[in-house]
Order: C-alpha cells, then sequence, then structure tokens
C-alpha cells in the first residue's frame, strides 16, 4: 500500500482577489496611494495620464519602473535605459493596468498576488504575495 504521507504536493491554492482587499486598500492608505479599485481587483492610480496611445493586449511597450512587496522590498527595477516586451508577455496585472494610461503617463498599480505569480511565485517574489509598481510607460508600439 502506498502511503500518502511521503508524497509531495505540488499543488497550490491561490489567494482569492477578495481574501486580499482589505490589505491593499490598507497599504493604499498608508502610503497615500488614492487607489481606484478595478473590476478585476487590482487598484491603480494614475499618476499622469499620458498623451500618447494606450497599449492593447497586442502592444509592445517601452517601460521604466519599480516593482515591490508591500513591505517595501524592491523586487525589480528599471530605472535608466527602458526596457522593452510585448504586453501579451507580463503578468495579468501589468496586462490589465497598462492600457490605463498613455505613452507618456505614469501609473501605480498594487496587484493581487492572483493576477502576479500567485501561490508559486516567482525568484525573490514569495508565494501569495500582493506586488506593487510604478511604471513609467515610455512607448507604445
Amino acid at each position: 500500500m502506498l502511503n500518502s504521507g511521503c508524497l509531495k504536493d505540488n499543488s497550490c491554492n491561490a489567494k482569492t482577489v477578495e481574501s486580499e482587499q482589505a490589505t491593499i486598500v490598507n497599504y493604499a492608505l498608508a502610503n497615500g496611494i488614492t487607489a481606484t479599485a478595478h473590476s478585476s481587483g487590482l487598484h491603480y492610480e494614475v499618476v499622469t495620464a499620458g498623451t500618447g496611445p494606450a497599449p492593447t493586449i497586442n502592444s509592445t511597450v517601452s517601460v521604466r519602473y519599480v516593482g515591490k512587496l508591500l513591505n517595501g522590498t524592491v523586487f525589480d527595477t528599471q530605472a535608466g535605459t527602458p526596457v522593452t516586451f510585448p504586453v501579451n508577455q507580463v503578468i495579468p496585472g501589468w496586462q490589465l493596468g497598462l492600457p490605463l494610461v498613455q505613452e507618456g503617463g505614469t501609473i501605480k498599480l498594487i496587484i493581487p498576488s492572483s493576477l502576479a505569480y500567485g501561490c508559486t511565485g516567482y525568484g525573490a517574489i514569495p508565494a501569495d504575495a500582493i506586488l506593487y509598481f510604478e511604471i513609467d510607460l515610455v512607448d507604445v508600439q
């Protein structure tokens, strides 16, 4: 007979957007972010709307950004030369958030873990991490 207690379970259960809403709202309040709730659970603040085209899922964008955990730890930053990538190849929170500003705009995103890396995490990002980004949308192609 197989002892199921010895089997490693590689599955995980992602947190719901609803279960993280209070944490997101409290973070926004504590950090002076006037966040708007998107229907997806993403919270955002448009700092500067921009004047160029807004990206779509099929766009390629160039951005400068900083990504932080809610405890303030910076896990990724691109402050100098903008980085370029297709919108359809980034986390869902970015796919939803980037179209909310136009080229030349700046946006703050507070992304529920289910719209980021979920219960698996990624690199320096732990499992179930709510993420905060400040993004300058430099170019839309």
